[in-house]
């Protein structure tokens, strides 16, 4: 029975590791979690500065906040986003020096 459990344990965490990594796998999700990589910012302003829609912002931010990659701050009417924790610069500056290797 315990090694049952552990089995899907085990599948449980690789699906949600997989998970994470597809709302990484995205260039405009990259993109935004990079805007807001050292300080949070709206929507408006990330559509502007990444030339995108607010709409497509909008639903890439809530791709990365249903993964725990992004959390909302709200001022009237102003929504702010920025990095969940620690963890997601962690894992996005360990995935640019990994890239930068084979520059």
């Amino acid at each position: 029975m315990e090694q049952a459990r552990q089995v899907l344990m085990q599948a449980e965490e690789s699906e949600n590791l997989a998970q994470l990594f597809k709302a990484l796998g995205d260039s405009s999700r990259l993109k935004i979690l990079f805007q807001i990589f050292s300080s949070e910012s709206c929507v408006n302003v990330i559509a502007q500065s990444l030339k995108m829609s607010e709409a497509a912002v909008s639903h890439h931010l809530r791709i990365l906040r249903m993964n725990s990659l992004v959390r909302r701050r709200r001022n009237g009417k102003e929504i702010f986003y920025q990095l969940d924790d620690d963890h997601v610069r962690f894992i996005l500056a360990q995935g640019c020096e990994h890239v930068e290797e084979f520059l």
